[in-house]
Formats: C-alpha cells, structure tokens, sequence
C-alpha cells in the first residue's frame, strides 16, 4: 500500500499548485487511501509562539487548531523532535481527546534544515494499527513535504 502511495506524493510535490495545496492534497490521499487513517493534517510552529497550529487536514473538523508546547502527544513531539507511536489513546496521561472515536495516534516531526517545524499528524478509529511501516512512510511524507517549506 504505502509503496503504492510513495509516487503520488512525489507527483503532488512537484505539481505547481501552492504548498498549502498540496499539503491538502496529500491529507486527502492519506485518508482515502489508508484504511486506518480516520484524520491527517499538519500542525506548525506559529510564529516564535511555543505553539503548534493547524495547517492543512482531511477528516472531521477539530477544536484544537492550536496546541501548546507539552500537551498533547503533538505537543510532546514538538518538543522531544521524535516519532510518537499511541496504540492506546486511553492509556496516554497527556492525550488531548479529539473525538471518542480515536482509539491510536502517530505523530511525526517534519524537520526544515535540521529544525523541527512542524509535523504530521494521524488519528485512527482502529486499536494499535501502527507500524514501522507507517512511521517509514510518514518520514517519507515528511521529507517532501520539506521540499516545499
């Protein structure tokens, strides 16, 4: 599946719509293509604010379109500049409930010249659906999306 995936988001890089257009563009992929990909979207750093804030997303519309620093398992990875894999969200102390529905969460940092600027972020409905695979491809994700920051 995700090699599948890996030249239609190489080929939504090099289209010449915006960035923000491609990002949503790849949210949209992901989604539709990856069965246990129930939300996809980017959160960035805004500004010199030790904050994260929604960019680009496919699935239900969320209340947190700014996260914190610390909260939250982006939060977390905003700071650790490390992969969060969640097989449980119910498990996770400083989990922030999106919807009841969300039982797993991954989070990957996307790095612009060796700094953390943001990340991509994947809720699913489905117990412990991650693998090494899914991170792989997500820092994949990431590394083109890089392309156009």
């Amino acid at each position: 599946m995700f090699s599948a995936l890996r030249p239609q988001i190489k080929s939504i890089i090099d289209s010449n719509n915006t960035a923000d257009a491609k990002m949503q563009d790849i949210c949209e992929l992901l989604k539709v293509h990856v069965p246990h990909y129930d939300w996809v979207g980017f959160y960035f750093k805004n500004g010199d604010k030790r904050e994260l804030k929604l960019g680009s997303y496919a699935g239900a519309p969320t209340d947190h379109t700014i996260i914190p620093y610390g909260k939250g398992i982006c939060g977390q990875v905003a700071e650790s500049n490390h992969n969060f894999v969640v097989p449980d969200v119910q498990a996770q102390d400083n989990y922030i409930a999106c919807s009841i529905s969300v039982k797993a969460e991954i989070v990957v940092p996307l790095f612009v010249n060796g700094e953390n600027i943001g990340q991509i972020d994947i809720d699913s409905n489905t117990p412990n659906p991650f693998t090494k695979a899914d991170e792989r491809f997500l820092e994949f994700v990431n590394f083109e999306v890089a392309k156009i920051l």
